[in-house]
């Protein structure tokens, strides 16, 4: 079968090492499938405790943090978050970078918070990132680090003496970052963790048990979780599974500040051919690009039915853009190699020479 070159923004792409070894223990994990072994085995309990490990060795992520994984993606971790960071105020600041800082405001008003949407790249499309904005004195700032769709993404962090969260879903160690800086970091897994299925949480300890939302279910009580070591109902074993091999595949190639660089190579690689191609412009600000999700769209589209029929006869999947903004979005997951963005932009490039 000829190579397919995956730039679709989720489910990521993985190391085919990790596939391999996630498919042998599909048949047989200790005479076992790891499909039908018990959660409460000594087995998958080393797996989970191996993959909460592997997080905090390759974040760095200090004491007096907990790491979990629970069901849900970010989408649950929308209302988890804000429930669990109700404070005396029951007031959250939050910055709208789009799709997803949009769903995350509408649930932290169910949550029953005084939502003040602090600063909005919204009069743009959400081609940028908002800066400037002061976020003191609120129960806790919520940021978006990556925007998928829009292809934004926040190359610092603002400094406010607001507890900070930020879903991290898309661009979770793909960089370095400070975890002391967040009380509470989330991520579905399906871009650079692992397959759909689970989703992390980073939790500063000294918020559990701490919230001031009346009546908060168990289940979205992030106490819960950390009481039971991710134990409370059973997990979602495979999805773990998988994290833990790709997180050992990353620490075995460097960790993150070695995918930061080869992240850093692709976008410029790309960006580079988009900013020099005739036929090619981005979308978003280009202070504020993602290193992930490149955005960017045909100046003239009469040549789209060139380009198209070009991409798809090169084996490249999952470039289109999305409807809120059109053209095409290539999505560089860590596991994409630098190879895969050489063929694109050689695509590219023909495109241009073809029809000069």
């Amino acid at each position: 079968m000829s190579k397919k070159h995956n730039f679709g923004a989720g489910p990521c792409i993985l190391p085919q090492e990790v596939f391999e070894e996630a498919s042998k223990a599909v048949l047989n994990f200790n005479g076992l499938s790891i499909l039908e072994i018990s959660h409460r085995s000594p087995e998958f309990v080393a797996v989970m405790s191996e993959a909460q490990d592997l997080v905090k060795e390759m974040l760095h992520v200090p004491d007096g943090y907990s790491v979990i994984f629970l069901q849900g993606g970010a989408s649950l971790g929308f209302l988890i978050t804000a429930m669990n960071m109700s404070g005396t105020q029951k007031k959250a600041a939050y910055v709208n970078t789009g799709v997803w800082s949009n769903k995350a405001i509408k649930e932290g008003k169910n949550a029953g918070l005084e939502v003040v949407e602090i600063a909005s790249s919204k009069d743009q499309n959400f081609n940028y990132v908002p800066k400037g904005y002061n976020a003191d004195g609120y129960d806790f700032l919520h940021l978006t680090s990556n925007n998928t769709i829009f292809g934004t993404q926040m190359k610092s962090f603002p400094q406010t003496d607001s507890p900070l969260v930020c879903d991290m879903s898309s661009d979770i160690f793909s960089r370095t970052i400070n975890i002391a800086d967040f009380d509470i970091i989330y991520a579905g897994a399906q871009k650079n963790l692992g397959p759909a299925g689970t989703a992390l949480y980073i939790v500063k300890e000294s918020i559990l048990g701490q919230s001031t939302h009346a009546g908060i279910p168990t289940y979205l009580d992030l106490k819960t979780h950390h009481d039971k070591d991710s134990m409370f109902n059973t997990p979602p074993v495979f999805s773990i599974y998988v994290s833990m091999l790709n997180l050992l595949h990353l620490k075995k190639n460097g960790g993150v500040s070695e995918m930061e660089k080869r992240n850093q190579a692709k976008a410029d690689l790309l960006y580079n051919e988009i900013d020099s191609n005739p036929f090619f412009e981005g979308t978003a600000a280009i202070e504020d690009r993602s290193n992930m999700n490149v955005t960017f769209v045909l100046k003239d589209e009469a040549h789209a039915v060139a380009f198209n029929q070009a991409w798809n006869a090169a084996g490249i999947v999952g470039l289109k853009g999305h409807r809120s903004v059109g053209g095409f979005r290539a999505s560089m997951y860590n596991a994409l190699e630098i190879d895969s963005v050489k063929v694109l932009t050689q695509v590219m490039g023909d495109l241009a020479n073809q029809n000069a």
